[in-house]
């Protein structure tokens, strides 16, 4: 019986069924410690994560400015105290200025942040009180205002005063709309005979990541230029013209308002708030490869990189008569989990680029002088050492 037994034994050990299920199962074994980096690469993430919304909090946030826009509150009906909004936007828009690009650090994760400095100015044409159905005599004119709307008004760095109709006239805090909830607002003179009204004003304020802004006028137009050189543009538009260069890029962009989904006027009963911010545009300023992201990516094809290192072995195996080690796959397969280990910790300190071919380098280098000792003849190491070239290439 013993001996029926160790025939068995010797006949499982033989089978190349056996095997390559063998060979299967240590495949999922070393996916293991693969799916506690593929956890460290999400831990990384979110501590960097971290470190942005940390400065941001300090600095300033993504900005996204919107307006400026006219509202005029008018009653409901007479008598009644109910009071809604009409919202106006301008016939004519332009944004002129530059980002000041730069970077904050915490720890090892540099943050891209930036001042914008831009002279916003622009026109109205005649107020569509027929259109939006809103009589004449209901507004209240004395309580008129232009609003512009931004998301993180505490980066604002100066006071801000606009030149209406050639009057000076100081902004003030809040903007009262539901659309656009931050922001700041000027109490201006307005009538029915405003058609033609001009306003200018400069704006300075700190942002971080990305500075977006929303076509709100007839034809809206924004020249920018900033020292970023590597700029990543954003949006529903991309820039009508834009230039690259080592000291920075200039970007133009010109939208008529005919390609956005909201009109020129509308009463605080339209609820326009999600189409105006998902019609924004503009530049991120940070780097366009992330290296988590890009680690994540490389992680999910573990799998695939173990399971065709494992089969190039076991037809090694099958075709020379060498016989492999189940603990030396596995320790073939823990070198392979080295490689994203390392492409991590070096895609901290150097561009992912690099730190991918350091890592697939020094992983290939060990897996063929490990190859040698396994196989006896560094030709069949070879042949692993030429598959996994082909992989990460």
């Amino acid at each position: 019986m013993q001996d029926s037994l160790g025939q068995a034994l010797a006949s499982a050990r033989n089978s190349q069924v056996v095997r390559i299920f063998l060979v299967i199962v240590l495949a999922l074994v070393v996916q293991i410690p693969i799916a506690a980096i593929r956890a460290l690469v999400v831990e990384r993430q979110s501590r960097r994560d971290a470190a942005v919304q940390d400065i941001s909090s300090k600095w300033g946030t993504e900005q996204t400015l919107a307006g400026p826009v006219l509202v005029l509150p008018y009653a409901v009906a007479p008598g009644r105290p109910e009071v809604r909004h009409l919202i106006v936007l301008p016939e004519r828009l332009r944004i002129r200025g530059f980002i000041q690009s730069d970077s904050r650090h915490r720890g090892i994760f540099d943050v891209p942040v930036y001042q914008l400095r831009v002279t916003i100015d622009g026109a109205f044409g005649a107020l569509p009180l027929t259109e939006a159905g809103v009589d004449p005599g209901a507004i209240l004119w004395d309580r008129a205002r232009l609003v512009m709307a931004m998301s993180d008004v505490r980066a604002i760095q100066d006071q801000v005063s606009m030149v209406w109709n050639g009057q000076t006239i100081a902004f003030l805090p809040g903007t009262g709309l539901t659309e656009f909830s931050t922001g700041i607002h000027a109490q201006v003179p307005a009538d029915l005979k405003m058609a033609g009204a001009t306003f200018t004003f400069p704006l300075v304020v700190n942002g971080s990541l990305a500075a977006y802004f929303s076509p709100t006028a007839e034809m809206t137009t924004v020249d920018l230029q900033s020292n970023a050189r590597a700029p990543s543009f954003v949006g529903n538009w991309l820039p009508t013209d834009r230039a690259l260069s080592a000291s920075g890029f200039r970007a133009q962009w010109a939208i008529p308002f005919l390609g956005r989904n909201y009109p020129q006027a509308w009463t605080s009963t339209a609820y326009t708030r999600t189409l105006v911010e998902g019609s924004r545009f503009g530049v991120e300023l940070g780097h366009p490869i992330d290296q988590y992201r890009m680690a994540e990516r490389s992680v999910k094809y573990a799998m695939l990189f173990v399971l065709l290192t494992f089969a190039a072995v076991w037809l090694i195996e099958v075709l020379a008569g060498v016989r492999v080690h189940p603990i030396q796959y596995l320790l073939l397969g823990a070198s392979l989990a080295i490689f994203y280990l390392l492409e991590l910790s070096l895609s901290e300190q150097l561009p992912f680029a690099a730190a991918y071919a350091i890592a697939s380098l020094s992983v290939v280098g060990m897996v063929t002088g490990y190859g040698v000792v396994i196989f006896g003849r560094i030709r069949r190491a070879l042949v692993v050492t030429a598959g996994m070239i082909a992989l990460w290439g």
